[in-house]
């Protein structure tokens, strides 16, 4: 670095108007770094121009120069290493054909191999390829395994987990200990404690406090604290006792708040008033707040794997689907090109209706069956494509599965779609959707956190009284420790040995006291509880409005079920009716009593028709897994369930008397802050003035508790519709 000779000169300025004395004490130093500086600026000179040769101190680096802000290379290096490869085998094409091993998997398997190899349950089949995927908007955001544990590992305010609320009631150990020294002129002979006038003082210090706080469960604060002086001087003897003494005290202090923040309730909800942050009330940093929050945490992680679990059956059986129309296809491809066979053959012998015209018109017909085929085996699938051929069907459920791209085997369903009536109970099902729903159980949730945060805030909403004390025990000695050798009568008798005199309690002091403080009005205080209450009246409505939400959800799911099921029944007679018509189609045209326009049109309704069939069978299976959906079952239905690690002896023994509480209608004198047993989440009982008369409280209990409906009955044969009656509209 070079200076310019404008701050050269300034430094000699600012050197030249110093004072005298100031200028003798750093006349070296000044002088060598004026030569230093001189020295530097000289070879610089004032320009700055580019063309100047430039002059360093050591040997110079490689030039580099910058001319971009941002580079592939600026990515910083991880010690991570995927073991997850994104492409193993190149994936299969409708113009590069292998015979790939089949692997006929199960709609269990699909489950399991998502629920194993997913640690991320974002996975939707709406999301891929699109670019509002969250995998790469929001990949904070993602939902995966590790949720419930970084929630619950919260330390953060605003969002701190169990541990980290039960750690404010953790005591707290602090140590100072310090030493110094003064060694001053004495002036006053009298002052300086009979020390000859000019002479010095020397005084050696120490000290050292020790302390122990803890926060009670139920608001108040405990602290033992002790404080150790130290001094010695070289005052003369007749003026004081000892040269070198030991002072200091133990104290025992005891804080409990008896209005605002009293209680084991408010400490529950919203931690001790102590640990709260100046300004903030914290109402929602409680340990009984925290574990809620984990179960809000827990609760969306159970609604996405739900999700997944859904995605994966649709697609499951959109793969099944994919393969019944590509059979299809293939048939109607087979059929047709066989039509074209036998007119070019006709055509080239010069057979009757074995025209050109004949000839194109059926080979068309045998491309465009092709055509379809092609598709059905090999159309991609993705955002706005439908479903897809068997390979997009077979890579979205890959996809899902968290397998790779292609592995060298085909997915082919092995089970058979349910083709049996449901018998479905309306109340038993709006009970169960009402009573097991993940979205209503969070809701749950939140809104008993809200009604705590209310009692909190009514808590906060009452002027602040402390009850303050405090004991002390006072002592002094020459030495911490040691016998005392001063005999009876004379000064200084039982006053050697520090701590002796401190455990003898003769020198003890205590205070008791009162500390009160309101903010005239309570204005904030009394803004926050209307805030919560408002927030809690939201929370409410929003749960009535779930509630019919999902009445109107499981009314939809209940006609899609009865149309379909209809729908395949009417698809299947339509099938039986098509290949009927095909057949006696086929058999005129041989005889040539039909034109060929009839075979083609025929063979085109009953590839519809088939079609049809097989549509309305996967819609009505996937009609049967959204009522398991929509229910709240569909993770119990497929034995899927969720499961925290062990508690502790400790956590067993409390929801043991908590329970017990319970059960016994427990309930803690008003004045009691300590035993305080929270109520019960929900009632035990209720009753609903909009039961029908038929039905009452006990009976929607029992529906309640009710297994759910069962979606995959006993699978009969499914026979054809008897044909309508003549004159009925069908």
């Amino acid at each position: 670095m070079c200076l310019r000779r404008g701050e050269t000169a300034l430094f000699a300025r600012c050197n030249l108007g110093s004072s005298m004395a100031l200028n003798r004490l750093l006349a070296v130093p000044v002088r060598l770094l004026t030569c230093v500086a001189i020295a530097c600026a000289l070879p610089c000179g004032c320009s700055f121009s580019t063309d100047k040769k430039l002059h360093y101190i050591g040997k110079p680096e490689p030039e580099e120069v910058v001319t971009s802000k941002f580079s592939i290379g600026d990515v910083p290096p991880s010690d991570y290493v995927s073991d997850a490869l994104p492409v193993t085998v190149k994936p299969r094409t409708i113009g590069e054909r292998n015979r790939d091993k089949i692997w006929d998997m199960s709609l269990a398997e699909a489950i399991h191999l998502s629920l194993i190899n997913n640690k991320l349950v974002n996975k939707t089949q709406g999301d891929f390829l699109s670019p509002g995927n969250q995998l790469w908007t929001n990949p904070d955001g993602v939902i995966s395994i590790y949720d419930a544990a970084i929630r619950d590992s919260g330390y953060l305010f605003g969002n701190r987990g169990v541990e980290s609320a039960l750690s404010v009631f953790d005591p707290v150990f602090a140590q100072t200990l310090s030493f110094g020294n003064q060694a001053t002129v004495t002036n006053n002979f009298t002052q300086s404690g009979g020390i000859t006038p000019g002479g010095i003082l020397n005084q050696d210090t120490a000290q050292s406090q020790t302390s122990l706080t803890k926060s009670m469960g139920y608001g108040a604060q405990l602290g033992v604290s002790q404080t150790i002086n130290y001094s010695n001087n070289n005052i003369n003897q007749p003026l004081q006792l000892f040269n070198s003494v030991f002072t200091g005290n133990l104290q025992l202090q005891y804080t409990q708040p008896l209005l605002a923040g009293a209680g084991t309730e408010f400490a529950r909800i919203s931690g001790p008033t102590s640990s709260s942050i100046q300004g903030v009330s914290g109402l929602n940093q409680g340990v009984v707040i925290a574990r809620i929050n984990t179960d809000i945490t827990l609760l969306d992680f159970e609604t996405n794997v739900r999700n997944m679990v859904k995605d994966v059956e649709d697609a499951y059986w959109n793969l099944y689907l994919a393969y019944q129309n590509y059979h299809s296809q293939v048939e109607s491809r087979n059929a047709s090109y066989q039509l074209w066979q036998t007119v070019k053959t006709k055509f080239d012998i010069g057979l009757e209706k074995g025209g050109g015209a004949e000839e194109a018109q059926a080979r068309e017909a045998y491309f465009e069956a092709r055509a379809r085929a092609e598709a059905a085996l090999g159309a991609p699938s993705g955002s706005g494509r439908g479903s897809g051929g068997i390979y997009g069907a077979e890579l979205a459920l890959r996809r899902l599965c968290g397998l790779p791209a292609n592995d060298g085997q085909i997915i082919r369903p092995s089970d058979e779609p349910s083709m049996a009536p449901l018998a479905t109970n309306w109340d038993v099902a709006l009970a169960t959707a009402c009573t097991r729903r993940e979205e209503l159980r969070k809701q749950k949730w939140n809104i008993k956190s809200i009604e705590l945060q209310l009692r909190a805030a009514k808590n906060l909403a009452r002027p602040t009284l402390n009850f303050q004390s405090s004991y002390q025990l006072n002592g002094f000695g020459e030495n911490l420790f040691g016998d005392n050798t001063i005999p009876a009568g004379q000064p200084g008798f039982g006053l050697q040995n520090y701590y002796n005199n401190i455990f003898g309690a003769n020198n003890t002091g205590w205070q008791v006291g009162l500390q009160f403080q309101v903010p005239l009005g309570l204005r904030n205080a009394h803004a926050q509880v209307r805030n919560t209450e408002l927030r809690l009246q939201k929370a409410q409505t929003v749960l009535e409005a779930q509630e019919s939400e999902i009445s109107h959800e499981l009314a939809a799911t209940f006609q899609a079920i009865d149309y379909h099921f209809q729908s395949m029944q009417t698809s299947y007679n339509r099938r039986q009716a098509a290949a009927d018509n095909l057949e006696a189609i086929q058999t005129d045209f041989e005889i040539q009593r039909k034109p060929l326009d009839l075979v083609l049109q025929a063979q085109a309704k009953l590839m519809i028709a088939d079609i049809t069939f097989y549509n309305s069978v996967v819609e009505y299976n996937k009609a049967l897994t959204e009522l398991q959906y929509r229910q709240g079952t569909l993770l119990e239905y497929n034995h899927i369930h969720l499961a925290e690690r062990d508690w502790g002896p400790d956590a067993l023994a409390g929801a043991r008397r908590l329970a017990r509480a319970r059960s016994y209608g427990y309930e803690p004198l008003p004045f009691d802050p300590i035993r305080h047993e929270p109520e019960a989440m929900a009632p035990r009982h209720f009753s609903s003035p909009e039961l029908p008369d038929s039905m009452d409280a006990g009976s929607l209990l029992d529906l309640q508790n009710s297994p759910p409906a069962s979606a995959n009955p006993q699978e009969p044969a499914l026979l054809p519709e008897p044909e309508p009656e003549k004159g009925r509209l069908e």
